[in-house]
């Protein structure tokens, strides 16, 4: 009863442009369509998604002409959303403007997309800020990712599990190369966690892939800590034009 009245005075509104909704953290009929959930085909190894069927492969293991070229440090990589004009509505406003009441929504997106990588995993940690970011930002959006995404697992939430040591200010209009090369060395593993992460799989978790820079950057971390092996999570992905 409570709810419901919560409901007629603050009704729930869609993530994507304010309409009012059936429940919190859904999109409207108009939106749903509009935002590119990443599905089958994709590349078994980076999660990008393939522009037609690629045909019956063995075990759906089928990589992209990127990994092949250069296979990044991590295990496999999944995400919900295309990063487009239209999901950057989305995540734009829950990195920079305060909207951290969509972190539950694009959980339950993120956990269906990568349900075989939460299945595997023991540890769960998001990609951390730098204190000056998150003094900023007062929040670091991929821990709350993680949180949510952690609550449809049984993997062990490690807020904690890295550091990042280093200053690296913005990478948004660096290239492939100098982002590998603004992050190295910026990131390390907790002290409190070196016994805890060895031999485990671990999902890391962030709001967006692009060159994967960072992400690779973590990954070497945690392998040259002991881990069994690290998958990656994200709420979107940058897809280049074919």
């Amino acid at each position: 009863m409570l709810l419901r009245l919560l409901d007629a005075v603050l009704p729930p509104l869609c993530l994507g442009c304010n309409e009012i909704v059936a429940e919190p953290g859904a999109l409207c009929a108009a939106c749903w369509p509009a935002f590119s959930f990443i599905a089958a085909p994709h590349c078994s190894r980076c999660g990008t998604p393939f522009a037609e069927p690629v045909g019956p492969v063995e075990h759906g293991n089928v990589q992209c002409g990127a990994c092949l070229r250069r296979p990044p440090r991590f295990h496999k990589a999944r995400a919900a959303l295309v990063y487009d004009d239209e999901s950057r509505r989305l995540v734009l406003p829950f990195k920079h403007g305060d909207r951290t009441d969509m972190a539950r929504a694009c959980g339950r997106w993120m956990a269906r997309a990568g349900s075989e990588l939460l299945a595997e995993a023991e540890l769960v940690a998001p990609v951390p800020l730098h204190w000056r970011r998150l003094f900023s930002r007062r929040y670091n959006q991929a821990l709350l990712l993680a949180r949510a995404v952690a609550r449809h697992g049984t993997a062990e939430l490690v807020p904690d599990l890295l550091r990042r040591d280093r200053w690296t200010g913005s990478q948004g209009k660096l290239r492939a190369e100098e982002r590998r090369r603004n992050v190295r060395a910026a990131f390390a593993l907790h002290p409190r966690w070196r016994e805890s992460v060895k031999g485990k799989a671990v999902l890391l978790v962030d709001d967006v892939l692009t060159t994967g820079a960072t992400v690779d950057a973590c990954t070497l971390v945690l392998l040259r800590a002991g881990a069994r092996h690290v998958d990656v999570l994200t709420l979107a992905r940058a897809v280049r034009a074919a």
